[in-house]
């Protein structure tokens, strides 16, 4: 299983629109509606790397109101434990 991270720049008036319709597609498993350059950000699970174009060419990019993306292949998940115990630093 391959992990995707698709990085969303959206017109402002499009971005909870757009958001829905990318949760629709299939290998989209969430989306999130992020703060900095980017609007929002779908998770895609794909079984193989050729599944990529599906997603974000044909499916994502063809959407109205997609300006541009920009996608990060994950190569590495860690334990659940070490992300917890990451977000617990500075707590006493």
């Amino acid at each position: 299983m391959i992990t995707a991270f698709v990085l969303i720049r959206a017109r402002g008036n499009r971005v909870q629109a757009l958001g829905e319709a990318i949760a629709e597609l299939p290998q989209v498993a969430e989306v999130y509606s992020v703060t900095g350059p980017y609007d929002l950000v779908a998770l895609v699970r794909l079984k193989d790397v050729e599944e990529l174009d599906d997603v974000v060419t044909q499916g994502i990019l063809s959407l109205e109101g997609v300006e541009r993306t920009e996608t990060l292949l994950a190569f590495r998940a860690y334990p659940r434990r070490l992300l917890d115990q990451g977000f617990a630093l500075g707590q006493g």
